[in-house]
Parts: structure tokens; sequence; C-alpha cells
């Protein structure tokens, strides 16, 4: 397999900026490196027989209802569409044709971690996402868009999962970047 370099490489510097309260940040943003991520889909009348084998390929009791994650033992299962899971760390099981497809996806993508106890508050200046914890609790998943690029968020038990579009990423970035400030932020 080919290396992965992030599409932030060269462009990601570490670090404090903004105002910080008590040298902590109410932001901080993370570059996941090595991303290992695959597409699966299916057919309405083959959703059943996908699922258990995505489950069974991460480890998971049970493949993901839209809009959920499940952290499995070998893999996490995020379901991004009605007909579709991504698997995250794992490959992705092998399908008969007849009852679905897999995609490699991992360069396609960037995924930024963003924590903070401002976090919530910082993506909702950029997302149309009820982002409570009531509405978006651990294990949530959803696609939305940021400046109208299609983007898909996990809140994980990290903090919060953001998978961009590669070609969207750095410029992305820079609006995080900048607009983080205002609540002290960290890149690590």
């Amino acid at each position: 397999m080919v290396d992965r370099i992030s599409a932030l490489a060269g462009y990601y510097r570490t670090g404090k900026f903004g105002i910080l309260d008590n040298d902590t940040a109410g932001v901080i943003l993370e570059d996941i490196r090595g991303l290992d991520l695959h597409q699966i889909a299916c057919w309405p009348d083959t959703l059943d027989a996908v699922g258990k084998l995505v489950a069974k390929s991460a480890g998971c009791k049970d493949a993901p209802t839209p809009g959920k994650v499940e952290v499995g033992k070998k893999a996490s299962v995020i379901r991004v569409e009605p007909l579709k899971w991504w698997i995250l760390a794992a490959e992705a099981p092998e399908i008969d044709p007849e009852q679905g497809s897999t995609l490699d996806i991992s360069h396609s993508r960037t995924r930024v971690r963003i924590t903070g106890s401002n976090a919530a508050e910082f993506l909702n200046r950029h997302m149309p996402l009820d982002l409570r914890e009531e509405s978006f609790p651990v294990g949530s998943a959803g696609s939305t868009a940021i400046h109208h690029v299609g983007v898909t968020l996990w809140r994980s038990e990290q903090g919060y999962e953001l998978f961009i579009p590669r070609g969207f990423a750095l410029s992305l970035w820079e609006g995080f970047v900048e607009s983080a400030t205002q609540f002290g932020l960290e890149v690590v």
C-alpha cells in the first residue's frame, strides 16, 4: 500500500495561539494521520446480510443504524448513509457484487480531531448541526457541510472526528485555525 501523506503536510504548525485561559486552549485541533478508511455500499434487499458482514469484520455485535457509530474490537463502523458504512482502521470485508461493493477511500479524506472545552461551540460556528449532548451524544455521526463542502462528523470518545474531502482540507484548516484563536487554540 502507498504511504498516505496528509493534505495538511507542510502547513501544519503546532503550538498555542490566541487568548488562552490559564495557558489552556478552548479548542484543540489535530490532524490524525495514517487514515485507513473503506466504504461499503449495499442494495436495499441486501442491507441485513451486508450489515452482518460489516459488523463481523469490525468485531462489533451489530452494524450501526443511520447516524450512529459502533466501535468494535478490530475497527469502528460509521453509518454515513442509509445504505453505506465506513470502516475505520480495518480492511473491508469481501462482498459478493450481487450484495454490494467496497471502495478504499483512505486517500480521499483528511481526518481532523477537535477537542477542548469550546469544541462544540467552535464547530457550531461552521456547521448547522445541533451538537448538544442530548442531540449528538458520543457515538453519533452526521453528514453536513462547512462552507458548501460536504463533511462527515463523528463524536467519538476522544472528541469530534471530522472527515474532510482531501481537496478542501487545507482551506478549511486555515479557516479553523483563524477562527479558533478566539477560544484559545492549541494545535497538537
